[in-house]
């Protein structure tokens, strides 16, 4: 391979590592081809980047970006595919439905701003929380003392009395 060649891939992940906050690195060794293309079929519609990359090229691109990825290095051996996302428990969570045999195998992530180096890490991984599912649970939290005020104001034909009643009564 050329060194133009390199650069321009080295570039390339660099921006990749810019675009998405989130990226998981993956051993792919042992997938025939069958298995592989399934695995990126199911990559593309969950919205995940899955790339093969030369192991160099990558550690050239972790060390030129402005984040210290030296957590990662160790991890750089093998045969390693990089999977790039927007939502953090995504590949942990496609990796589980599809882990057989111990392949793929999770080598480390950054998500969340963090490190998770080791295949066991992956049920850590996909039990984080993404964000629309943070703000869901808080809507849910915020909502529920209203919800138990409106019904109480609902019952008892709305006297005072019946009010107090249904909120004494209710278990907490």
């Amino acid at each position: 391979m050329k060194k133009e060649v390199k650069d321009t891939i080295i570039v390339e992940l660099g921006q990749k590592l810019k675009e998405y906050p989130h990226f998981y690195l993956v051993d792919l060794a042992g997938l025939n081809a069958e298995a592989t293309s399934k695995l990126r079929e199911a990559c593309f519609k969950k919205e995940i980047k899955l790339t093969v990359v030369k192991n160099t090229l990558l550690h050239k691109a972790f060390e030129a970006s402005d984040i210290d990825f030296e957590p990662l290095y160790g991890t750089l051996k093998g045969t390693t595919a990089i999977m790039f996302t927007t939502v953090a428990n995504d590949p942990a969570k496609l990796l589980k439905d599809y882990k057989k045999d111990g392949i793929p195998a999770l080598k480390a992530a950054y998500a969340e701003e963090s490190f998770y180096v080791g295949a066991d890490k992956l049920d850590e991984l996909a039990s984080l929380k993404s964000k629309n599912e943070v703000i869901a649970e808080i809507v849910a939290l915020l909502q529920s003392p209203a919800k138990n005020v409106v019904s109480a104001l609902q019952s008892s034909s709305n006297t005072i009395h019946g009010v107090l009643k249904t909120l004494g009564e209710r278990p907490e």
